[in-house]
């Protein structure tokens, strides 16, 4: 007897299985617990690209091939799961995320609108404060426009201070790259009119006072927040793991089953949750932590860093990566420019953008860290940053050797010419984001005035490095933009003369390669024998459709290691 699973109906739902009676069993070393037959299965192998059927035992892959050789993995036990043409492609390694950080409520109690003046979003600000706080006592929230507050008739910390006098305020500005304060946090923070600037932010101040006005810049703000959550409760801790479990049940839902989070505070124990997730077998995904790097703190805390490390390729959580700022974004003037900015707001030496870490440090802290085996995941938006961020790791390697690091640059906004060529001569990774609608090249020209119109129109220069020899991923970065792959996949192949050449490439930028910075292409980020059985099926295929259909793709079924998730 041998079991027969009836899957996808038209609604894509699981129902009943029935029984059929076929021939002999293969040995039992060969039965598969669940067979998959009739699709359309993309395996992303370069050599056997399609398949109809794959069988599946103890969460690896034995069989992949046609209908016809697949019965020869058929037991009395296996499941059957006829796709009815439906096809099949590997799970997704999204590795620039933010799944924790995504789904835990305590980093905004309420959302401010955009492009609202200071005094204009007073009511909301009251409504926010009186509501119950979540994991702390102070105010949070998200969403509004820096730049109606710098045109205040007043200091925006004034407004914060006749709302809240005696609670602590943090309130994140749409793009995350500035806070808005009251006195009570900078209090608590630490800042005071003798202040200096921290690396890599800015403390604005009253041009006539010089006490600080409330709003700070980059890491300044980054400071406050660290005196949100550097001491977590219980309370904030259990908060974080039921927003991480949120953030899994949304990957599954996705197709996403391998994730790289993209900045995991140890001092606010991120890393905590994702360890009892482990422990209590709530990870559905496999998961490669990039521990922060923070810029304000010495080097001492690389001791710290590297007693994180962990890195059995065959668990589903390792700890065997460094996320680090080398600089801001180019819309606030932060990104590290080579050339000045074409607007000066006066508060940054030189108008050329910012460091978190400039190119001596950077060069220390990746020589250091990447001889335990840590991998370097460093945020580089504008073309200065990318080229101290190359230089930094050419530095380590004249220092250590090639140790086969995988060092990846993400975001990538801007790359100077003489710089694209250099990904493939060290091994760099280019790590982009193109499923966010201000990624797109509708766009570009928000940022005419900034940097000119020549350079706007070279922003993300997809293609380029791709045909430059590059090893290309595509991320989300969730949730600055949309977790869903297929949005990212359409907008890949919709950007005019930087798209990917065609849809193979796309997913292998979202699959294979993911896995590669990851550290388990041998293990998983393809479809072929030996490798884990991660993932998904879905309700079209993807290469009998038009491009402008891709992002309507549903997902109706997500595996990890052969387990429905």
């Amino acid at each position: 007897m041998k079991q027969v699973l009836a899957v996808f109906g038209r609604q894509g739902f699981l129902s009943l299985g029935f029984w059929v009676l076929l021939g002999s069993s293969p040995a039992l070393s060969q039965q598969a617990d669940t067979v998959f037959h009739n699709g359309a299965i993309y395996t992303v192998n370069a050599k056997a690209p399609w398949a109809e059927a794959l069988a599946i035992k103890d969460g690896k892959l034995i069989f992949v091939g046609d209908d016809v050789g697949v019965d020869d993995y058929i037991g009395p036990r296996t499941e059957i799961i006829d796709l009815e043409g439906l096809m099949v492609m590997p799970g997704v390694h999204d590795i620039h995320m933010h799944p924790l950080e995504a789904g835990s409520p305590v980093g905004s109690d309420c959302t401010l609108e955009p492009d609202t003046s200071a005094e204009d979003l007073v009511p909301a600000i009251k409504e926010c404060a009186a509501r119950k706080p979540v994991g702390t006592d102070w105010l949070l929230s998200f969403g509004h426009s820096m730049w109606p507050l710098l045109e205040s008739k007043r200091p925006p910390i004034e407004i914060l201070d006749e709302i809240l006098p005696d609670r602590p305020a943090a309130l994140m500005e749409e793009s995350s790259h500035s806070l808005w304060v009251n006195s009570k946090a900078l209090a608590l923070a630490g800042i005071d009119q003798n202040s200096p600037d921290p690396v890599g932010g800015v403390i604005f101040r009253d041009p006539k006072t010089g006490k600080p006005n409330g709003l700070l810049l980059e890491n300044a703000g980054n400071m406050v927040m660290d005196a949100v959550f550097n001491q977590p409760s219980a309370e904030l801790e259990e908060i974080n793991y039921q927003g991480l479990l949120y953030g899994l049940e949304q990957l599954a839902e996705n197709g996403i089953t391998s994730v790289a989070d993209a900045r995991t505070y140890w001092l606010r124990n991120y890393h905590k949750a994702w360890l009892r997730a482990e422990a209590e077998g709530t990870l559905s995904a496999r998961a490669v932590l990039g521990l922060w790097a923070y810029p304000h703190l010495d080097d001492s805390q690389l001791e710290t860093i590297k007693s994180l490390y962990r890195n059995n390729p065959e668990d589903l959580l390792r700890i065997s990566q460094i996320k680090l700022y080398s600089d801001g974004v180019i819309h606030m003037t932060t990104g590290a420019m080579l050339e000045p900015y074409l607007v000066d707001y006066n508060y940054v030496e030189g108008n050329r953008g910012i460091n978190y870490f400039d190119e001596e440090r950077l060069t220390k802290v990746i020589a250091e860290l990447e001889k335990v085996g840590f991998d370097f995941h460093i945020h580089a938006i504008g073309d200065r940053a990318v080229h101290e961020s190359l230089n930094a790791i050419a530095g380590a390697r004249a220092q250590n050797g090639n140790v086969g690091s995988r060092h990846r640059l993400t975001h990538l906004e801007q790359i100077a010419a003489a710089d694209r060529a250099r990904f493939k001569e060290l091994g760099v990774i280019a790590d982009f984001q193109v499923a966010g609608d201000f990624t797109k090249p509708e766009h570009f020209e928000d940022t005419f005035e900034l940097i000119g119109e020549a350079k706007s129109l070279e922003t993300i220069p997809l293609r380029s490095l791709y045909d430059s020899g590059a090893l290309v991923t595509l991320s989300s970065d969730w949730d600055v933009s949309d977790l869903n792959p297929f949005v990212g996949i359409q907008n890949a192949l919709s950007r005019g003369q930087e798209s990917l050449p065609n849809l193979d490439a796309v997913i292998r930028a979202y699959t294979l390669n993911g896995a590669y910075a990851m550290r388990q292409e041998n293990l998983t980020g393809s479809l072929e024998v030996g490798k884990a059985a991660d993932l998904m099926v879905i309700d079209q295929n993807l290469f009998d459709i038009p491009v402008k259909r891709i992002n309507q793709t549903r997902v109706l079924l997500t595996m990890l290691a052969g387990e429905v998730v």
